[in-house]
């Protein structure tokens, strides 16, 4: 089960009382306080690994608490610290106080840490208060509790390319031909109900990553069909690729889905909407009317936007289209060297 958003609470340890106490040992008349402190209670670290991919181990374990320090000792003894809890989250995961939704953290490399809670400090035994006019104090501190919260999680996958589309626009199948992915498929709308990866090989140790989001609809910024809240993990890719169903088998008009889908992508995010773009028309095996093509590739023209007509199902068009992609990123990494390498050397 994908699980992409859930809360979750923490609890840092409280610190360990301080102790009051004296020293009684033969030979040593008036020894003296020897109250120890208490150990300073664990903190809550949140850290990412690469071995996870969904927040589900989260929805079933909701509470994290770190062990409380230890309280202090005679002979001056201090009281152990108490050990951190350390809760593990995908890469892509961002951390929000549950309360004022203030952004916390991002989660954007493997074995990132973010420590959401301190540990209280631990209290001053008597030995503290020992002055020369107050020889015997007989009070001590006791430990500071930890931090509370409630945290909101929200996973954000990362990947180099977001699939964009009506249902049924033959995103599932492009990324099961691309990838080593496999989602389901059938001929009926949102057989896709999560998000899916799909890791495309280009040889030499060249890869890129590609996301598949659930099928999008009209109104989906307000809730229709499956809603917006997909779209998320479509925010960190470089660009989009926007599937467009060319057959008559959808019923609908193509050009017609390319802009209802552009628009929900403007309601989501105005940011997202301008991202750049590939068009792709794709079931051209299906095509019996050329003139939907056509009329899709002279939309795409007129907005500036690359454009692919291709059928995953016999691979028509789909390497020109891999290879396209792939030397698009590497322009976008040459361009992000090339701009680092300016604001360096001033």
């Amino acid at each position: 089960m994908f699980i992409d958003r859930v809360k979750i609470k923490i609890k840092a340890g409280d610190g360990g009382d301080g102790v009051t106490a004296f020293r009684r040992e033969k030979f040593v008349p008036r020894g003296g306080p020897s109250g120890g402190d208490g150990g300073k209670g664990g903190d809550v670290w949140l850290e990412s690994d690469e071995g996870l991919n969904t927040l589900l181990h989260l929805r079933y374990n909701p509470e994290h608490k770190a062990e409380r320090g230890r309280h202090g000792e005679g002979s001056n003894r201090h009281g152990k610290d108490g050990a951190d809890e350390i809760v593990k989250v995908p890469i892509g995961t961002q951390v929000f106080n549950a309360e004022t939704n203030e952004l916390l953290f991002d989660f954007t490399e493997a074995e990132q840490r973010f420590l959401a809670a301190k540990g209280g400090k631990g209290g001053w035994g008597n030995q503290h208060f020992a002055t020369p006019t107050r020889r015997a104090p007989r009070y001590h501190y006791t430990g500071r509790p930890g931090e509370e919260l409630e945290l909101q999680l929200e996973l954000k996958l990362i990947a180099d390319v977001g699939l964009v589309g009506f249902p049924n626009a033959g995103k599932s199948t492009l990324i099961s031909v691309i990838s080593a992915a496999k989602p389901k498929i059938a001929d009926y709308p949102f057989t896709t109900l999560e998000p899916n990866l799909g890791v495309v090989d280009m040889g030499e140790f060249k890869t890129f990553v590609v996301a598949d989001i659930p099928g999008l609809i009209e109104g989906a910024s307000e809730g229709a069909g499956l809603g917006d809240r997909f779209l998320r993990h479509v925010e960190r890719t470089k660009f989009l690729l926007h599937l467009v169903d060319v057959s008559s088998l959808s019923g609908r008009d193509a050009v017609e889905d390319y802009e209802i889908i552009n628009r929900e992508l403007a309601s989501y995010n105005a940011e997202l909407a301008e991202r750049p773009q590939v068009v792709v028309a794709t079931k051209i095996d299906a095509l019996d009317e050329p003139e939907r093509l056509e009329s899709l590739k002279k939309k795409a023209k007129k907005d500036g936007k690359p454009f692919f007509a291709i059928s995953a199902v016999t691979n028509q068009g789909t390497r020109e289209l891999v290879n396209f992609v792939a030397n698009w990123l590497d322009d976008l990494a040459a361009e992000i060297t090339e701009r680092i390498e300016i604001y360096e050397t001033g």
